[in-house]
């Protein structure tokens, strides 16, 4: 099977519930394709929407490694730090990402970070 067909593969079982099928289908096409981002995006993914932050934040820390100006990796690792109250790392990812990211490339990214910041700045009453 190509790595195409698994990534499909685990796409049909995330859709169809089978969310552990899912990210153990991912986990055996890592062991091959470590830096394979696609397949990190959806195990990160998966394990976040099954509430297992720890393990989702590992996924995302190494798509970061790999390419740490990617907003979408950063914006990934910041939902899932959030979700852990873990506030302080998730503004230190805002930070790291800021440093790292191509600001042409990644206007949308930057805006949306610049607007939480606004507003954890000047929270609503």
């Amino acid at each position: 099977m190509t790595t195409e067909q698994t990534l499909q593969e685990a796409r049909s079982l995330l859709q169809s519930g089978r969310d552990e099928q899912a990210r153990l289908v991912l986990l055996q096409l890592l062991q091959q394709e470590p830096d394979n981002e696609a397949a990190l995006m959806m195990l990160g993914g998966a394990y976040f929407n099954a509430a297992m932050y720890a393990e989702a934040e590992m996924a995302f820390e190494r798509l970061i490694l790999i390419e740490p100006g990617r907003g979408q990796f950063s914006i990934a690792l910041f939902n899932t730090l959030w979700k852990q109250q873990r506030t302080e790392e998730a503004l230190e990812e805002i930070k790291r990402f800021m440093q790292h990211a191509d600001h042409e490339k990644e206007k949308e990214t930057i805006r949306q970070y610049l607007a939480l910041v606004e507003q954890l700045d000047n929270p609503q009453p």
